[in-house]
């Protein structure tokens, strides 16, 4: 059951990384400089694009909830990263001529995110050790992801450009770690025929995940390029959950130290690769790409200009 979830949570990448591609679109497209406030995202609520965003981010989410209850958190979560080099790969081949001009940057980086991940789940499949999730870890988890939401969401109300993108992404990512968690929880009570014993506050505290992950995800569209977005969440989003995963619920206990050496390597490979893949795109080459409010304002200089 193990690789048909490595399976599921593969696939479930694959919606993640055409939904940001689409809501991002919408974000850019319909908010053209105005900012991202509440009216403005009721405008998105109307926008076919964002809907079908929001479509492949939750079958996404329901395939990655299935694999979750088939295995270990620390073997499913992990897969989340193959997200960014499906969205690089979107962005650069709009059309065939386009992926034979990826630099050899963006292979490589490409090939090292994949190959770390690939190989880190390899590993963790062989050696992690399934474990419940009990209400005191659930607990524990829920406050420690507030405390990190609210010290990235500051960051991001005090920063700019780029680091702005990335605080707000990295808050997403920390929220959704939880969700992965939370999840779990509830998919193997529901998996193993306990439908009845699932603890609502479980489901009202996925949901304010959900829904506080998905605010600092558009607020990071429109700060910063895709690939930036996802390159956060697919670093971040599984080290929180890993991380839990080892440090709540003792899925490593059984891990020797040689293994536990090797997957530190593969997960170390596979984070450079992301970020290579985040600096060294071609969108990417001269630092971040502007943002929607700093793209208007130079069209609005240029035409003063002439």
């Amino acid at each position: 059951m193990t690789m048909f979830a490595v399976v599921l949570a593969a696939v479930a990448a694959f919606g993640y990384a055409f939904g940001a591609r689409l809501q991002h679109g919408a974000v850019h497209d319909t908010i053209s400089g105005r900012g991202l406030g509440v009216r403005n995202q009721l405008r998105l609520v109307r926008n076919t694009r964002w809907l079908l965003g929001l479509i492949c981010l939750g079958s996404g989410t329901v395939l990655h909830a299935l694999a979750l209850g088939f295995a270990p958190l620390s073997v499913v979560q992990p897969l989340g990263v193959l997200a960014l080099p499906i969205t690089v790969l979107l962005n650069s081949g709009g059309n065939a001529g386009e992926l034979g001009k990826l630099p050899r940057s963006t292979i490589v980086a490409v090939l090292m995110s994949g190959g770390g991940v690939a190989a880190f789940v390899f590993l963790a499949v062989r050696s992690a050790t399934p474990t419940s999730v009990t209400s005191e870890a659930a607990v524990t988890a829920v406050q420690l992801v507030t405390v990190a939401v609210l010290v990235f969401g500051v960051v991001a109300l005090l920063s700019r450009r780029s680091v702005r993108c990335v605080a707000y992404a990295s808050g997403c990512a920390v929220a959704y770690g939880l969700v992965s968690l939370l999840l779990r929880a509830v998919s193997q009570q529901v998996t193993s025929g306990k439908l009845a014993e699932v603890q609502l506050w479980l489901l009202l505290a996925m949901v304010v995940a959900v829904l506080v992950g998905g605010w600092l995800l558009q607020h990071a569209y429109a700060s910063g390029p895709p690939d930036l977005a996802v390159a956060c969440l697919t670093v971040i989003d599984p080290l929180v959950a890993v991380g839990l995963g080892i440090g709540l619920l003792g899925e490593a206990d059984a891990v020797g130290t040689p293994t536990a050496a090797a997957e530190v390597v593969c997960a170390a490979i596979a984070c450079a690769g992301v970020f290579a893949l985040a600096r060294y795109h071609p969108d990417n080459r001269s630092g971040v790409a502007p943002t929607v409010t700093e793209d208007n304002d130079r069209r609005v200089t240029s035409i003063d200009s002439s």
